[in-house]
């Protein structure tokens, strides 16, 4: 009979939508522009809704206690706490992991390749935290000079991804480069200047959780799941030290190995070897189901080792970040009541002022100025497709900083006036960042498409 034959090629008609609609849902998830859609939907949300009739709900949510109890000890903090200090770790962790995968085999594996990325990176951060010191030095919120130093991976390559193929390879490499060094340079800033006194405690503690780590690799530990446990230990080390815990996900994503573990076969080769060995197997109508445990298992090992972990961390988590951890961090911390930056106060108009002048014209201008040196003096040349035009374009979109630079903001400010200030800044200077970067597109195609015309008359 049909219904027991389990070959048979009629599937229910419910199952095959759903596997359309998945296979529909995954391509789309792929699409970078989309992450940024995301970003920036949550943003908008998180505005709306704290300056809505609502809003008491809005700060009432974030600030709700949640608990977890192991026995005896109890850990209270609230729903932002967990967002910001935790999820944020496996952000982290990704960009870690981009950071391995770009120093072992991408944009930053070679001096000469970093070189234009590095020199670009640490002008567009220099010149906006000058600017911030120049406008702020002296005053309250001098400690805010590293808000406008960082870039938003995704949505600055979100919106470049919005611009289509006609933007060259070269400056979406470059950009990704540029950014990777700038989250560096952040993620460095952060430890060294956001970062109350040690507690060596805390240190023997991470130190403990990353020997773990390397026990692991060693004992050639290849899934994901048994590095929680150690992953945990760093968080809760580095929470103990008073260095930020979401560094515990760079600590990660570093330490995570850029080629698969050493098998006795190639992955192929196993894969194959035991997929004809099933095919023999299911032959036979008298084989016992236990037979074929083995062949599948290490079929399933093997195809998990076609990719290195580095790769495997991106290709895992990236879709959970893009459109899970991200647009709920925005969603937590892009909440900024307009009453609440009190822009009529002195000091709030300043940092207002300057985050917004460091990143709209201070990025630009550090990345551009660093590639014209880097460039006049020959110290490197210009990647394939890439030209002035597309370093200005990148000069823009790196004034993006919308993730990171209120993180950092969020570390910088205990006054809310001026966290509130920050953050309505950050996210009106990346909104005008990236409208600049459209723009200049455009204006460089309209020549192009007035052309026709002018030949035709």
């Amino acid at each position: 009979m049909p219904e027991n034959n389990p070959s048979s090629p009629s599937i229910p008609r419910p199952q095959v939508l759903t596997e359309k609609a998945l296979a529909a849902l995954e391509r789309f998830s792929h699409i970078e522009a989309v992450s940024g859609i995301a970003l920036l939907i949550a943003a908008i949300a998180a505005l709306a809704w704290a300056n809505s009739s609502f809003a008491g709900s809005y700060e009432h949510l974030w600030h709700t206690k949640i608990f977890i109890s192991f026995g005896d000890a109890t850990v209270s903090q609230s729903l932002h706490f967990f967002v910001n200090d935790g999820l944020m770790t496996i952000f982290f962790l990704v960009v870690g992991a981009e950071i391995r995968h770009e120093i072992h085999d991408g944009a930053l594996a070679s001096l000469k390749m970093a070189l234009l990325p590095m020199g670009a990176a640490l002008g567009g951060v220099l010149v906006p935290a000058l600017i911030y010191i120049a406008i702020n030095h002296g005053t309250e919120a001098s400690d805010g000079w590293a808000v406008p130093t960082a870039t938003d991976i995704a949505f600055a390559v979100g919106v470049l991804a919005l611009l289509g193929k006609s933007i060259p390879g070269g400056v979406r490499v470059l950009l990704l480069a540029l950014a990777i060094i700038d989250d560096i340079v952040a993620i460095l800033i952060i430890a060294v200047f956001y970062t109350s006194n040690l507690d060596y405690m805390g240190i023997a503690i991470a130190s403990g959780g990353m020997l773990m780590i390397l026990m692991f690799q060693r004992m050639g530990v290849g899934k994901m799941a048994p590095y929680v446990l150690p992953g945990a230990i760093i968080w809760y080390g580095l929470l103990k030290t008073g260095v930020h815990p979401t560094l515990a996900g760079v600590l990660l994503g570093l330490l995570s190995p850029v080629r698969s573990m050493p098998m006795t076969e190639r992955p192929l080769d196993i894969i194959q070897r035991n997929f004809h060995e099933l095919l023999d197997r299911f032959s036979s109508n008298d084989t016992p189901d236990q037979s074929v445990t083995k062949p599948l298992k290490e079929i399933l090992q093997a195809q998990r080792e076609m990719l290195s972990p580095v790769q495997r961390i991106q290709a895992t988590l990236h879709p959970w970040v893009a459109f899970g951890i991200m647009p709920l961090f925005a969603l937590a911390n892009a909440g900024v009541s307009f009453t609440g930056a009190d822009l009529a106060n002195a000091l709030s108009q300043q940092v207002f002022i300057a985050v917004m002048l460091a990143l709209v014209v201070g990025k630009p201008l550090g990345v551009i100025f660093a590639s014209y040196l880097l460039v006049k003096f020959k110290w490197c040349e210009f990647p394939t497709g890439v030209s002035w035009f597309g370093i200005v374009l990148v000069g823009l979109l790196a004034g993006i900083g919308f993730t990171m630079s209120i993180f950092i903001a969020s570390l910088a400010f205990d006054d809310a006036a001026l966290l509130a200030a920050s953050k309505l800044s950050v996210l009106c200077a990346s909104s005008v960042a990236a409208v600049l970067g459209l723009s200049w597109v455009w204006i460089r195609r309209l020549p192009k498409r007035e052309q026709p015309e002018e030949n035709s008359e």
